[in-house]
């Protein structure tokens, strides 16, 4: 259920308040996830038969779900997944690149099947330390008959840890251009105008471009030219914490939230 832990917290972005550089933004900012409002679009899959079809996946895959690696094309973090099924409620996600897991995780129904716990270890996206962190998805419609407790369609609730480099950012102004570098290996330098520029360490986006009006910075970024997601980002008078809107272009879905300065 990869696309359960490819939320918006973790991509946390924040944006700069004046092009000074003592502007309110430089330093590091965390992202509060208990403050998250989570999509309400959710994420669909079906496990029945032997197979497994994230259905919402971008692109979508049908794979066998035999605990073995199955190739999957289209998708720049990996490029096969194993799907073991554990018992009737749970199961785990293995997920590599060019042989390498980048991702683990594992998924556990409830006995009346309307939520889920999952965990994961992520380091698809990330030339440090893997993101881990913990949370709760609710069943908003059910799966087809005979399929596995985990199939339906499903929303994050909450999440009940995530760690910090996963919501970590540190951001640096110099006149009119911004850097941002990240604990997972993202960082950028760009003019604040609205041009893009080259987003380094992250295999899903390409470039990246900023834009300031008043309080608010608006970073979309983009993965071969084609806008992929889009943050806006205001700043508090006080330059102490900021709110959040982070929209996935891919699946057409919103997450807002909080971040506050360290």
């Amino acid at each position: 259920m990869k696309a359960l832990i490819c939320g918006a917290i973790v991509c946390a972005v924040v944006a700069p308040l004046s092009a000074h550089a003592d502007s309110p933004i430089a330093g590091t900012w965390k992202a509060d996830v208990s403050t998250a409002q989570m999509p309400k679009k959710p994420d669909v899959f079906v496990l029945k038969g032997g197979m497994y079809d994230c259905k919402t996946c971008t692109p979508a895959y049908t794979i066998k779900a035999d605990g073995t690696d199955q190739a999957v094309s289209g998708h720049p973090y990996f490029d096969t997944v194993a799907i073991k099924v554990v018992d009737p409620n749970t199961i785990e996600e293995t997920d590599k690149k060019s042989g390498k897991v980048v991702t683990t995780s594992k998924t556990t129904v409830s006995s009346d099947g309307k939520t889920a716990t999952f965990e994961f270890n992520d380091s698809s996206n990330t030339n440090g330390a893997p993101v881990t962190g913990k949370g709760t998805v609710k069943k908003v419609a059910p799966g087809p008959a005979g399929s596995h407790a985990v199939s339906g369609s499903w929303i994050t609730t909450s999440f009940d840890s995530l760690s910090d480099n996963g919501v970590t950012v540190t951001y640096k102004v110099d006149g009119d251009m911004l850097s941002m570098s990240a604990p997972t290996g993202q960082s950028y330098t760009a003019k604040m105008d609205g041009s893009d520029s080259p987003f380094k360490g992250d295999p899903g986006i390409t470039s990246v471009s900023v834009k300031m009006t008043g309080h608010t910075l608006v970073e979309t970024d983009k993965r071969n030219g084609k806008m992929i997601s889009r943050t806006r980002s205001t700043i508090s008078k006080d330059g102490k914490s900021m709110t959040v809107a982070y929209y996935d272009a891919l699946h057409d879905r919103t997450t807002h939230y909080s971040a506050t300065k360290q």
